[in-house]
């Protein structure tokens, strides 16, 4: 998928009034950033036994559904397949935890992200140029 299709795609995702950015590397940070936010409040959902925010499921699924669609697999080569395979975890704890059944890891897929999305901001400058 092309940075032009995802941002396009991001756009039809129901996140109309926010401002998306036309750098790809920062498409992809916002992603992450959303992605991490959401999966913070579905992780305090499942502390404190509340349910879980359905508004919250859907933007953690089309967050997940983005970063995964964006990956390319050619250059990306085995980084790809492994942050598919994060993404991929990512998306099958926040379904379980959706169906409320036990052992949905929510803590450690919203800490497995944040680490993503600290790595990407620390590499940022480089990535921002060689994807510009």
């Amino acid at each position: 998928m092309t940075f032009a299709l995802a941002r396009s795609k991001y756009r039809q995702t129901g996140n109309s009034g926010m401002n998306v950015p036309d750098d790809p590397y920062q498409i992809i940070r916002v992603v992450l950033r959303e992605l991490e936010q959401s999966l913070n409040v579905l992780k305090a959902a499942e502390e404190t036994g509340t349910g879980y925010p359905q508004d919250h499921v859907n933007k953690s699924l089309r967050a997940i559904y983005l970063l995964q669609s964006s990956l390319d697999f050619e250059q990306g080569g085995d980084i790809a397949v492994s942050l598919f395979e994060l993404y991929e975890y990512c998306r099958q704890t926040v379904l379980s935890a959706f169906r409320r059944e036990e052992g949905a890891k929510v803590d450690q897929a919203a800490d497995a992200i944040s680490g993503i999305l600290d790595a990407w901001t620390e590499i940022g400058p480089e990535i921002g140029r060689q994807v510009g």
